[in-house]
């Protein structure tokens, strides 16, 4: 049996704020993957290794074995679906909310009645597909990887679905909530099959995590 364990992370927010978590089960990473070329970065523990991934491949990692645990954020799991995944804690960290935008001065409201038809421009389709289907509103789904923001600004949509931490990027471009989806935040996630071959080895760090997470609220 492998005695090593592997846990994806995304560069970026969710890896600085998943580090304290992680001190606190006494893991540290030997390299700061932000400035490191490296896939693979060892830590303080021979017997623990971070590996490095786009944070929409977390799951699928986790998920087909690649790694045993990960983090990954709400937004994330939503569309890939977590199947075959153990989601135990919610870390409360990289924490924002999912909500429509529209330009300054479009009717909304007017155009979301019950049967109309709007193009929303997002990356998280499941998503979208979901709230406004739970409203009666047929959408016209436009796929995007970025700047979800320029889309209503140049024609291309009505609505954008995206997720939205401070709301500068949305006043910058004269855009606006319209809803509320849903909060967000990243959660520890872990291999099923993980969970049970290498218990004694995750049972301990899960339990630290957990422990840091309640302190961290607490506090």
């Amino acid at each position: 049996m492998d005695s090593t364990v592997t846990l994806a992370l995304s560069k970026g927010r969710i890896f600085q704020e998943t580090l304290p978590l992680l001190a606190a089960a006494g893991i540290t990473p030997q390299e700061d993957p932000e400035s490191s070329r490296k896939l693979i970065i060892g830590t303080n523990r021979a017997d623990v290794r971070l590996i490095v991934v786009r944070a929409t491949d977390v799951p699928t990692y986790v998920q087909h074995g690649g790694a045993d645990l990960g983090v990954a954020g709400r937004d994330v799991l939503v569309e890939h679906g977590g199947e075959g995944l153990y989601q135990p804690i919610d870390l409360g960290i990289a924490r924002c909310r999912m909500m429509v935008a529209v330009p300054e001065g479009y009717d909304y409201a007017a155009q979301v009645r019950h049967g109309s038809r709007i193009r929303v421009a997002t990356k998280y389709v499941k998503t979208a597909r979901e709230h406004f289907a739970a409203k009666g509103v047929h959408i016209d789904l436009i796929k995007l990887y970025g700047s979800m923001e320029l889309a209503p600004l140049v024609g291309l949509a009505d609505a954008i679905v995206d997720l939205v931490s401070t709301g500068a990027t949305l006043k910058a471009n004269r855009l606006v909530v319209v809803e509320d989806i849903a909060p967000i935040s990243s959660r520890l996630i872990v291999n099923q099959a993980a969970l049970k071959t290498k218990r004694l080895l995750l049972a301990p760090i899960l339990a630290a995590i957990e422990s840091a997470v309640a302190a961290q609220r607490a506090g």
